[in-house]
């Protein structure tokens, strides 16, 4: 299969750019001197993960249990599930430790604690548990300072469980768009977590690994001492949020949506293309940010921008591109001969990951300009 061949809509890799976007990461991290656990959720794909195992990754980030039975069906070993545990998913983890997978779990606050030391205490087993830690109130996680920080650090360690490490997540860094402003987030989200785990060693609880990261703080950081890995996602792929942050041009963007034209709407120099909500998902994370790029940017087939135009609707399974600038389309003489009916496109998705999970596979394009294809895990 080819791009000229293939049905639409598709999820497309461009496969020389994303193993470009894998091997930059990876050399940054090695000038750094800290280990890289890529985060698997943006692709959810084996081939993607073993394209950044092979570039020197060690170890991945998962964001459900089912990513860590599948990535660990395919012989990835060090997993760390990023996601607060709860106990009803604590048999499901110790299964997979007892196949032989090395799962970390990770809690932010006492009750799941508990329950762990509990679970575990029960079951005659042991478990690795790391601690969450807040460096910029998005989301979850402990702030470093807390109390609860070693309140739950003492009810791990006094109940015979492993206290790994502490990570953060700086999801912040997305609303940002400047070199210095990530480049002050980094340090913020690196400072929080190494003092997190000094707090922690100096209670007397051991805390082997500080883990930090998001695409656009790994990118940024100019220091990460005291860190022991990064983390990072998006980036093999990246798409139009992280352009307007600032970390990659649009041509580095890997991820698109093969699409058909079928239809126009000449009065208003509109194009009707066979990628919807469906296909693109309904994530308009540039809507917040510096340029809008509605539900996506259109490009040619060979992956060049269409000059002045956006994806500007999309409708379950109809989508819409239009003159970015409504009140002045661009010259480009007759819109039906410009996009002919049954003529193809390649749409750049706002966010990677919600792009990417309206589909059941990759097509993944190769330098000879055939489609392979890469199978994509579904569901929890």
């Amino acid at each position: 299969m080819t791009l000229d061949s293939q049905e639409t809509p598709a999820a497309i890799v461009d496969v020389r750019k994303m193993e470009k976007n894998i091997a930059a990461m990876q050399e940054r991290m090695n000038a750094l001197g800290v280990k890289f656990r890529p985060h698997v959720k943006t692709s959810k794909c084996v081939e993607v993960a073993q394209a950044q195992i092979a570039a020197g990754a060690r170890g991945i980030t998962v964001s459900t249990l089912k990513e860590a039975e599948s990535f660990f069906a395919a012989g990835i070993v060090d997993i760390l599930y990023a996601v607060s545990i709860v106990p009803s998913k604590l048999p499901r983890v110790m299964a997979l430790r007892k196949r032989g997978c090395d799962l970390k779990i990770v809690v932010d606050n006492a009750s799941a604690a508990l329950a762990i030391v509990e679970f575990c205490k029960t079951a005659g087993e042991s478990l690795e548990v790391w601690i969450e830690v807040d460096t910029d109130g998005h989301r979850s996680g402990l702030k470093p300072e807390e109390d609860a920080l070693l309140e739950i650090g003492r009810i791990l360690h006094a109940g015979a469980i492993k206290v790994g490490g502490v990570l953060t997540h700086a999801g912040s860094s997305y609303e940002l768009n400047t070199p210095a402003a990530l480049a002050a987030l980094a340090e913020q989200e690196r400072a929080g977590c190494v003092r997190a785990a000094q707090r922690l060693r100096a209670a007397g609880i051991p805390c082997e690994s500080v883990s930090v990261g998001s695409t656009p703080t790994a990118l940024a950081a100019r220091s990460l001492e005291g860190v022991t890995e990064v983390r990072a996602g998006v980036y093999a792929f990246f798409d139009l949020v992280m352009h307007n942050v600032g970390v990659c041009a649009i041509d580095d963007i890997a991820l698109s949506v093969l699409t058909t034209v079928i239809g126009h709407q000449e009065d208003k120099s509109w194009v009707i293309v066979d990628a919807g909500w469906m296909a693109m998902s309904r994530d308009r994370g540039t809507s917040k940010q510096s340029r809008d790029f509605g539900y996506g940017l259109p490009c040619t087939l060979d992956g060049t921008p269409l000059d002045g135009y956006l994806m500007i609707g999309a409708n379950q399974e109809h989508g819409i591109l239009a003159p970015a600038d409504a009140g002045h389309a661009p010259d480009h003489g007759d819109l039906k001969a410009r996009f002919p009916i049954g003529s193809r496109l390649r749409i750049l998705p706002n966010h990677a990951c919600a792009t990417g999970a309206q589909f059941p596979e990759y097509h993944a394009l190769q330098a000879t300009g055939e489609l392979a294809v890469w199978s994509r895990l579904h569901g929890w």
